[in-house]
């Protein structure tokens, strides 16, 4: 496949070493892996491996479907190969192996963020109802609907860390949009895209952005919960580090930062073409 590169050419560490089968199957190799996340020695590195793939069968996944042992050809000294034991990763091994790596390094933490904003999107693009959405328009509806349920819960999960009146919310909002659309607030966001104060952000954000909004959400209220967070100030730092390693990650492997993303129409626009060409269909089908 053809990798997009940023406007430095400059590929995320993740994507260089990703390789792909006969199939078109991305992969990773976890020698390959183990170098990114600085591991020197590579047996130290087995034992993340197998933490890795014991989080996977705790969470009811087949540990062969995403770790496969292969054996590959290194070269030694004068030109003379070896034969090295290796493991063939799926996205999903990697994501789990980055969980379970050093994270005092800083290379750790980047590909956990990489490896979770793929997953997520890997998993939105695999749900059986994602895929038998065949326009944009309706995959639109569907990420809209997605982030304002999550939204509900990235609240409630705001509300226990401290974030209660109304301002302090809308302060704790600013935040994620700052970090993930570098430095521009909800008011800069509407000047940017040029839309009027009675229209909402949400409402006019293709695929593509949403997406990246959702999981901005979803990993704030993770993060918010697992850390137990305290105090609106450590809520709000919170907030905008998750939406800077997004924005980060979008950067890596090519993506269009979410302020250039182009406005569409509203979503309540689509919502009643839709339905209207529901009724279309019902009345045709009599």
């Amino acid at each position: 496949m053809t990798l997009k590169k940023t406007s430095k050419n400059k590929l995320s560490p993740f994507e260089e070493i990703k390789q792909t089968n006969e199939n078109g199957d991305e992969y990773w190799t976890a020698r390959s892996l183990a170098k990114v996340l600085e591991y020197n020695d590579f047996r130290n590195f087995l034992s993340v491996i197998a933490k890795a793939k014991e989080a996977c069968l705790n969470s009811r996944n087949n540990v062969d479907e995403h770790f496969e042992d292969i054996l590959d050809t290194i070269e030694i000294a004068k030109g003379a190969k070896r034969e090295v034991e290796n493991v063939k990763l799926s996205r999903y091994a990697c994501y789990l192996i980055v969980q379970n790596a050093d994270p005092a390094k800083e290379v750790v933490a980047l590909g956990q963020t990489y490896f979770a904003l793929q997953t997520r999107l890997r998993e939105i693009q695999q749900r059986e109802e994602y895929n038998q959405l065949t326009s944009e328009d309706e995959k639109r509806l569907f990420l809209r609907s997605e982030l304002s349920r999550h939204n509900l819960e990235l609240a409630a999960a705001a509300k226990d860390a401290g974030v209660i009146e109304p301002i302090d919310y809308a302060v704790f909002q600013n935040y994620g949009y700052k970090g993930l659309y570098g430095g521009l607030d909800a008011k800069d966001i509407h000047k940017k895209k040029e839309l009027k104060k009675s229209q909402q952000i949400l409402d006019h954000m293709g695929s593509t952005e949403l997406a990246a909004n959702l999981f901005r959400a979803t990993q704030t209220e993770d993060k918010l919960r697992n850390e137990n967070t305290k105090g609106k100030e450590e809520a709000n730092r919170t907030h905008y580090e998750v939406g800077k390693k997004v924005r980060q990650t979008i950067q890596e492997i090519g993506g269009t930062m979410p302020e250039d993303l182009p406005i569409v129409e509203s979503i309540k626009t689509v919502q009643k073409k839709l339905d209207n060409s529901s009724k279309k269909k019902e009345i045709d089908n009599k």
